[in-house]
């Protein structure tokens, strides 16, 4: 359907996206989707626009049942890399084996449950896989709670913050940027510009250029959040995508759809970036 690629290592990057079929979810799920979300409606909304790779991220519905995402991953082995959700306790072997199947990093995803995760705080082996791979932990948390979070986890872990860090206020004494600015200066830190419909109303651009000044260029990344669950109105894809240019400006683009995400998820260093 689409002309072959020669050299995906230069194409645009969707870093968080989702699939997932109608009706399927966890048992007590606080959400089910009425949809099927398959990888070619991701592709045939991407692609025109020059995104050809992804991050697929495990949505919170589908809880520990990470095997769709896999079966894409291994369908699409050079355009796609993963984030999964995993419990507590989960041995290093299957880290291993969800890195081989191109999986880079762990979610938890708090947004709406309590953020008090003491099994979390408990689980020392799973994170010394987690930094053995190479892998990151991706947070996503409610508004103005991601200070609290932090607290709990170990300092060494590398972090990738969903939905702009969700801060109370679009302001560089705000607690939530303030943490992860302390953050940054012990460890690797990105921030996710995406899914500003979870801002509450907070201006997304103003905070993509807060975020911009506190962390640097190299920290930021973007993604669509497709198909926008809970907010599927405002799955349009290109308005999703021109956003960008309109939050940050052209010039800083090529580096947050292609050099640091091709860093983070390929290990890669596409073009002018220099690690």
């Amino acid at each position: 359907m689409y002309a072959i690629l020669t050299d995906l290592s230069k194409t645009f990057v969707d870093s968080h996206l989702h699939v997932f079929a109608a009706g399927v979810a966890q048992a007590q799920a606080r959400y089910v989707p009425r949809y099927d979300a398959p990888l070619a409606a991701w592709q045939q909304a991407s692609r025109p626009l020059g995104v050809a790779r992804g991050v697929l991220v495990q949505p919170s519905f589908l809880g520990t049942d990470n095997s769709r995402l896999v079966r894409e991953l291994a369908a699409n082995p050079l355009a796609l890399r993963g984030v999964v959700v995993v419990s507590a306790d989960t041995d290093g072997a299957e880290l291993e084996r969800l890195n081989d199947a191109g999986v880079r990093g762990l979610r938890l995803n708090l947004a709406g449950v309590s953020h008090r995760i003491e099994p979390w705080t408990r689980a020392r082996r799973l994170w010394d896989a987690v930094l053995a791979l190479d892998w990151h932990l991706e947070l996503h948390t409610d508004t103005g709670a991601l200070p609290e979070t932090l607290a709990q986890l170990p300092a060494d872990l590398p972090l990738v913050i969903d939905h702009m860090g969700r801060p109370d206020s679009v302001s560089g004494a705000d607690p939530t940027v303030q943490a992860l600015v302390r953050r940054a200066l012990q460890g690797s830190v990105h921030v996710k510009l995406s899914g500003p419909y979870r801002l509450g109303g907070r201006d997304a651009g103003a905070l993509a250029r807060l975020w911009l000044g506190e962390l640097g260029l190299h920290t930021l990344l973007w993604g669509s959040d497709w198909p926008c669950t809970n907010h599927e109105s405002e799955a349009n894809y290109p308005a999703l995508f021109d956003a960008l240019y309109d939050w940050v400006g052209d010039q800083a683009v090529p580096a947050i759809l292609v050099d640091n995400p091709t860093w983070l998820y390929w290990r890669t260093s596409p073009h002018h970036l220099v690690r």
